[in-house]
């Protein structure tokens, strides 16, 4: 007989749950009350985790660290985009820039989702055994 593991026994890894933008802890409960691309609501974080209750907002100014963060990643994506548009595509600087703004209107939301999602991750261990069954009230 073969030894076959169901999938929802296995836990995410680190890097799937950054993405998921699922709890550091417990690597279930989400980080954010809606999708990202609802258009309400879309910069609301729960105060805990649902399933571990972890506090997503433990000292006031957190969160400060993930605006380096998006602003690092953005930063080196508009620098590709730009010189890849421009040089390898031979766009106007004008029109390369205007398909930066148009990109970064649709994904401004998610951006800022991502940078705080990997800020909780590198500062929250991850931990199974604090998962419990009760939702928080």
């Amino acid at each position: 007989m073969k030894n076959v593991v169901s999938m929802s026994k296995v836990p995410k890894s680190g890097i799937q749950s950054t993405f998921d933008m699922t709890c550091p802890r417990c690597r279930k409960g989400g980080l954010f009350e809606t999708g990202t691309f609802a258009f309400q609501k879309p910069f609301d974080m729960p105060d805990h985790c649902p399933v571990c209750k972890q506090n997503y907002l433990p000292e006031p100014g957190f969160y400060y660290g993930a605006m380096f963060i998006s602003y690092i990643m953005w930063g080196f994506i508009s620098l590709a985009l730009c010189l890849t548009l421009v040089f390898a595509f031979d766009w106007s600087v004008n029109g390369a820039f205007l398909l930066l703004i148009i990109i970064s209107a649709i994904f401004f939301v998610w951006l800022y989702r991502i940078s705080r999602s990997i800020w909780i991750h590198l500062n929250v261990k991850y931990n199974p055994k604090v998962t419990t069954t009760k939702p928080v009230q």
